[in-house]
C-alpha cells in the first residue's frame, strides 16, 4: 500500500529552524506515478494552503511568497524521501504540515491524490 509519513515537527521558538521529512513506501512505490510533490499547511481553524512543490523528475521548486527565502523543498536521492527544511519560523507558520503526491505540477490540494497523516509544527513567540 502507497504511504507517505511525515516527522520532524515540534515546538521552536521565533527564528529557529525545524527540517520536516516525508518518506514514501509501499508497493508500488507511492512516489512510481508522482510528477510533483508538494508540502501543504493547516493552521488552526483554517484551511489547508499549499506551501511549497518540487517536480519529482527535475527537480524544480515553487513557493508561496510567505515562506520563500525562509523555507527550502528538496529531494533525497532516491525516490523515497522529501524534505522542508524550514528556517526564520514565525508564529504565523505554526500548523499541522502534510506532504503530498500529485500526477502534476499544481498548488490546488484536489490535484494531490496521495497525503500523508500530517506532522504538527508549534512557533512561540
Amino acid at each position: 500500500q502507497e504511504q507517505l509519513v511525515e516527522s520532524g515537527g515540534g515546538l521552536v521558538q521565533a527564528g529557529g529552524s525545524l527540517r520536516l521529512s516525508c518518506t514514501a513506501s509501499g508497493r508500488p512505490s507511492a512516489t512510481s506515478n508522482t510528477y510533483a510533490m508538494g508540502w501543504f499547511r493547516q493552521a488552526p481553524g483554517k484551511e489547508r494552503e499549499f506551501v511549497a512543490l518540487i517536480s519529482w523528475s527535475n527537480g524544480l521548486t515553487y513557493y508561496v511568497p510567505a515562506v520563500k527565502g525562509r523555507f527550502t523543498i528538496s529531494r533525497g536521492s532516491g525516490d523515497d524521501m522529501m524534505y522542508l527544511q524550514m528556517t526564520n519560523l514565525q508564529p504565523e507558520d505554526t500548523g499541522i504540515y502534510y506532504c503530498a503526491a500529485a500526477p502534476r505540477a499544481a498548488r490546488e490540494l484536489d490535484a494531490y491524490n496521495l497525503w500523508g497523516q500530517g506532522t504538527q509544527v508549534t512557533v512561540s513567540s
